[in-house]
């Protein structure tokens, strides 16, 4: 059985503010324990090749010495459409989502964004506010892999469940303000592995994998002139100063734009 794991780190516990997402941050060791915790828990459910993508900023936080032996790792960024979803194809039997963070204009997450803080306001599709994860889970299922797991922070893990119902999360903090309340690492690392084991546990095959047919995305950035820039990619339109409009019935359409006008 083949694994995919996408991991972030502001969902991670006891993170609570930006300088503890660097690559100098003490919370890169445990980043490492929450991905490890999640690998030990699908190995002990049959998989047998694990891939995890180092999803954050520079995608070089993870010490592959803290993994399993089984597990391949993804590390920086190949600048192509997946991005944080990178080497996710039709040949891997699930998807487990670990250290992800409530998206932005959501409260609970002091660093609540949806892939950058400095550029974008937010992202909707279809009228609604979307987090990364759940774009990243469409992609995940453009391919047929089915998401069963997430670790993050609280309002995130209660969006999963509304979106997903099958899928199993571990909450190991929560937002208060523009703080954090997280449980203690060890009962992280032990509660993922946990609920990894009781995810890949279900049938797979009853995962809801249905993506829309249309799709519309309104895409506000923070400065006027990222809008405008973006403004001049085929199909992108201008409808304020900050805000952009771009329609598509193909998911991967919108990846290949958004990889072109989030730089």
């Amino acid at each position: 059985m083949k694994v995919y794991i996408s991991a972030d780190i502001e969902g991670i516990t006891g993170v609570s503010h930006w300088d503890e997402t660097t690559l100098t941050s003490r919370f890169l060791s445990q980043m490492t324990k929450e991905v490890s915790a999640a690998c030990i828990g699908a190995n002990e459910e049959g998989a047998t090749e694990i891939l995890v993508k180092d999803a954050h900023s520079s995608g070089r936080n993870i010490d592959p010495n803290g993994l399993p032996m089984n597990t391949k790792i993804h590390r920086n960024w190949s600048m192509g459409p997946l991005s944080m979803m990178e080497g996710i194809d039709e040949s891997f039997d699930c998807c487990l989502f670990i250290g992800y963070h409530s998206g932005a204009f959501v409260e609970g997450n002091p660093l609540a964004h949806t892939f950058s803080n400095s550029k974008f306001q937010y992202i909707k599709m279809n009228q609604n506010y979307m987090s990364e994860f759940e774009l990243n889970m469409m992609i995940a299922h453009y391919y047929k892999v089915p998401v069963v797991f997430l670790s993050g922070d609280q309002a995130l893990c209660s969006l999963a469940k509304e979106v997903q119902p099958m899928i199993e999360t571990v909450a190991v903090m929560e937002g208060l303000g523009d703080s954090t309340i997280s449980i203690h690492p060890e009962l992280a690392t032990l509660k993922i592995k946990e609920a990894v084991e009781v995810a890949m546990k279900k049938d797979l095959t009853a995962v809801d994998m249905t993506l829309p047919e249309f799709y519309q995305f309104e895409i506000q950035y923070k400065e006027a002139k990222l809008a405008y820039r973006a403004s001049f990619y085929p199909g992108v339109h201008l409808i304020n100063p900050k805000t952009i409009i771009y329609e598509t019935y193909d998911y991967m359409e919108f990846l290949k734009m958004f990889m072109f006008i989030k730089i």
